[in-house]
């Protein structure tokens, strides 16, 4: 993974290292909310779950677009997609050391 990669991965799994801001993703890519009435959902301030949207923006999970004097709010899912190849990827590598490891059970001492 090269570096700039291992950036995205990092901001990637930063943004979605909260449990709020993986509440805002539900939401988004369930659907596109104006961040005004994702904020009404939380018992924080306005300016709060802006901070919240602005980090998920940030990593890419997010994308928001101007609709009058609303801010709109939608998940995208080719970086949600991103995150799952991601982990898929570690997945691979914690199979294949289990595999290695039931192969030495498997053999009979010499």
């Amino acid at each position: 993974m090269s570096e700039t990669e291992e950036d995205r991965a990092d901001a990637l799994f930063h943004a979605l290292s909260d449990r709020t801001r993986r509440d805002i993703m539900r939401r988004v890519l369930a659907g596109e909310h104006s961040v005004s009435a994702l904020a009404a959902k939380y018992d924080m301030s306005f300016a709060a779950v802006q901070k919240h949207v602005a980090v998920l923006q940030k990593s890419g999970l997010l994308v928001k677009r101007r609709s009058g004097r609303e801010q709109l709010a939608t998940g995208d899912v080719e970086a949600v997609r991103a995150v799952s190849s991601m982990l898929a990827e570690l997945e691979q590598v914690w199979r294949g050391r289990i595999a290695r490891i039931d192969e030495l059970i498997a053999t009979p001492p010499q």
